[in-house]
C-alpha cells in the first residue's frame, strides 16, 4: 500500500484534491476537489445511491436542509451532549482531545501497529541481522514500555492483567535476544533454520500481542494521573467539554432567538420528516430513507488528509424496523455495507468489522459496529452501522408534540419503530478507494529495459474518466478521424482526448488517473475503419471496428 505522502502528491499533481485557499497559505483541514476529484466523488456517491436506494424496493431518498430549527438539536441531544473532552497545554497552548493522549490508548495503538508490522515482516522475513534488531527494538521501546506503564498506572491490583502486560514483552525479548546471539555463528546453523525460527517467533509474538490487546477493560481504561503535553511535555489543563457544532444565526440579529447550527449529521433531517415520508410514499415497515449531504463538526483535532475534516459529506440511511427484528436487520446491514466496498474493488483483507464496547456507545445506540479500513497509519473507520433503537423518534415526538408512531395494519397496533443507521463518509470512502487502487509495477520500456508504471486500478464505476481517445500522432491525416471517434465515444462515456507527447507517455498518464480503457487511432484506422482498445490493468490490446466500438466499450466498462 502507498504511504499518505505518495497519495497526497498524486492527488495534487493529477487534479484530484487541492488544499483549500492555497494561494493564501491554505486553511487547516479544508480541501477542494479538482477536475478529476469531483468526478471520482460523484461516482462514489452515485454508486452508493444506485446500490442502496435505486436497486432496493425498501428504500426511498431525501435531501434535507443543512439549516434546521434549533429545537431539532436540543431534542436530539446534540446541543448539550455532542461534545469531546478538550485539554490545553499551559506552555505551548496546543489543544488535544483528552481521550487521544491517554497512555493506555497509546499503548493499544502501538500494539496494533506492531501487529501490522509483524504481518508484513512474516511475508518477507530473511536472515538479515537488521531484521532481528528492528523487531527487538520495536518490542522494547514501543510495546514493552507503553504497556508496562499502562499496567502500573491503571491496573495496580490486577495481577493477571499486570502479569500479561509485563511478561509478554520480556519473553519475546529473551527469545529474539537468543537468536541475535546465534547470528554471529551462522556457519553452525543449517541453511534456512534461522528464517524458520524467525517465522515461528513472529507468530508467537503476534499471538501474545493479540491476547493482551483483547484483555477486557484495556480499551476503556482511564488514566490515573494527568498526562503531559505530547508536543512539549508541559502540563495540561483538566479536561472540559467542547461542543462540536458550528453555531450560526438566521437573519441580521445575532441573539438567542436567531441561533441555530450547521448540521453535524444528516440523520435528524430524516427523523423529522418521518411522517411526511410515510404519508407521501405509503411505505410499510421495514423501509429506509437514504440521504447524501454535507455535515459540519468543529473537531478539536483534524488531519490525515481528507480522513478527518470539519466539513465533510455523509452517505446515510435510517432504516425503520419493527422492534424485535432490529438485531437481525443490524447484522444484515453490516453484511450489505461490507459487500459494497469489496464489490467496488477494496481487498477484503484491508477491511474488518469492529464492534463497539459498551463504554463507547453513543447515548442513542443499543449496538454499533464500524467497518474499518487498513490505512497507512492503522485501522480507521469508514462506516458505522448503529442500532439507534427508538430514541430519535421518541425524542422528537416528545419535544414537538407530534405523533411519530407507526400503525401496523396487520397487528392493528401503534408503536415507535426502531432504527438501523448505516452511515458512511464520502471522503473517507474515497480515500480508501484511492489507497487500495494505487499500484506501482515494473513493466518493459520501449528500449527493452524496465520502468515503473503507476496505475490506479479503480473499479470502472468509480473511474473519473472511463475512456481516453489517443491519436497516434498529430498528423493531419489522423486528426479528423480521431475527432470523429472522440465525438462517438464522449456521447456515451466520460472521455478525454489527448494528443500531446508520445503514445507511451499518454498511456502512463491515463494509467495514473485510473482510466480503464484507451482507444488508439492509428494510420491503419484510415484504411480499415478500426481502432485499438488497450486495457488499463492487463495492458492487452485488441482491434475493434469503429461501428462496434460503443457497444464493446460499454460491455467492458459495465462488466
Amino acid at each position: 500500500m502507498a504511504d499518505m505522502e505518495t497519495i497526497v502528491s498524486l492527488a495534487k499533481r493529477r487534479g484530484f484534491i487541492f488544499q483549500s485557499s492555497e494561494i493564501y497559505g491554505g486553511l487547516a483541514s479544508t480541501w477542494d476537489y479538482g477536475p478529476l476529484g469531483v468526478e471520482l466523488k460523484r461516482n462514489v456517491k452515485e454508486a452508493w445511491w444506485r446500490t442502496f436506494v435505486h436497486q432496493r424496493d425498501d428504500m426511498v431518498g431525501l435531501d434535507a436542509s443543512i439549516l434546521m430549527a434549533r429545537q431539532v438539536w436540543a431534542a436530539s441531544g446534540h446541543e448539550k451532549g455532542f461534545s469531546d473532552p478538550l485539554v490545553e497545554c499551559k506552555s505551548c497552548n496546543h489543544r488535544f482531545r483528552a481521550d487521544q493522549i491517554n497512555p493506555v490508548e497509546a499503548a493499544v495503538a502501538n500494539g496494533k501497529r506492531l501487529l501490522e508490522q509483524i504481518a508484513k515482516l512474516s511475508d518477507t522475513v530473511n536472515e538479515d541481522l537488521s531484521l532481528h534488531r528492528f523487531i527487538i527494538d520495536d518490542v522494547r521501546m514501543e510495546t514493552y514500555n507503553d504497556l508496562t506503564l499502562a499496567a502500573a498506572a491503571n491496573f495496580p491490583n490486577d495481577p493477571i492483567l499486570n502479569g500479561q502486560l509485563i511478561n509478554m514483552p520480556d519473553a519475546v525479548t529473551q527469545t529474539f535476544g537468543s537468536l541475535v546471539g546465534q547470528t554471529f555463528n551462522l556457519g553452525a546453523m543449517p541453511p534456512g533454520l534461522l528464517t524458520q525460527r524467525l517465522q515461528e517467533h513472529l507468530t508467537r509474538l503476534s499471538n501474545r500481542l493479540e491476547t493482551v490487546l483483547n484483555t477486557p477493560g484495556l480499551r476503556s481504561a482511564t488514566v490515573g494521573s494527568t498526562p503531559s503535553c505530547p508536543d512539549c511535555g508541559g502540563k495540561l489543563t483538566p479536561p472540559r467539554q467542547f461542543n462540536l457544532m458550528f453555531k450560526t444565526f438566521l437573519g441580521p440579529i445575532e441573539d438567542d432567538t436567531a441561533q441555530t447550527y450547521l448540521r453535524p449529521e444528516t440523520a435528524q433531517g430524516i427523523f423529522v420528516n418521518f411522517n411526511n415520508v410515510i404519508t407521501t410514499t405509503r411505505r410499510k415497515l421495514p423501509f429506509g430513507v437514504g440521504q447524501i449531504g454535507k455535515a459540519f463538526r468543529n473537531e478539536i483535532t483534524v488531519g490525515n488528509f481528507i480522513f478527518r475534516t470539519r466539513e465533510f459529506e455523509q452517505m446515510e440511511i435510517e432504516f425503520f424496523v419493527k422492534p424485535g427484528t432490529d438485531d437481525d436487520w443490524h447484522q444484515r446491514w453490516i453484511k450489505d455495507c461490507l459487500a459494497w466496498y469489496t464489490g467496488l474493488g477494496i481487498a477484503p483483507d484491508h477491511l474488518h468489522i469492529r464492534q463497539h464496547e459498551a463504554s463507547e456507545l453513543s447515548h442513542y445506540s443499543k449496538a454499533t459496529s464500524d467497518i474499518e479500513y487498513a490505512f497507512p497509519w492503522g485501522w480507521g473507520e469508514i462506516q458505522g452501522i448503529a442500532n439507534r433503537t427508538d430514541f430519535d423518534l421518541n425524542a422528537h415526538s416528545k419535544a414537538s408534540g407530534k405523533d411519530l408512531t407507526y400503525f401496523d395494519e396487520e397487528s392493528k397496533e401503534h408503536f415507535t419503530p426502531y432504527v438501523i443507521e448505516p452511515s458512511a463518509g464520502v471522503d473517507r470512502a474515497l480515500l480508501a478507494f484511492l489507497l487500495d487502487a494505487y499500484h506501482e509495477e515494473d513493466v518493459p520500456a520501449a528500449d527493452g529495459k524496465s520502468e515503473k508504471r503507476v496505475v490506479l486500478k479503480l473499479h470502472p464505476a468509480l473511474a473519473p474518466v472511463k475512456v481516453a481517445v489517443l491519436p497516434l500522432s498529430r498528423n493531419e491525416r489522423l486528426t479528423p478521424k480521431a475527432r470523429e471517434v472522440y465525438d462517438l465515444v464522449r456521447s456515451n462515456f466520460v472521455c478525454q482526448y489527448d494528443d500531446a507527447q508520445s503514445i507511451g507517455r499518454r498511456y502512463r498518464r491515463q494509467d495514473e488517473i485510473g482510466t480503464p480503457l484507451c482507444v488508439t487511432v492509428d494510420f491503419q484506422t484510415i484504411d480499415d475503419n478500426a481502432v485499438t482498445i488497450r486495457d488499463r490493468d492487463t495492458m492487452h490490446q485488441e482491434r475493434i471496428a469503429i461501428p462496434e466500438l460503443a457497444s464493446k466499450l460499454r460491455e467492458r466498462i459495465s462488466g
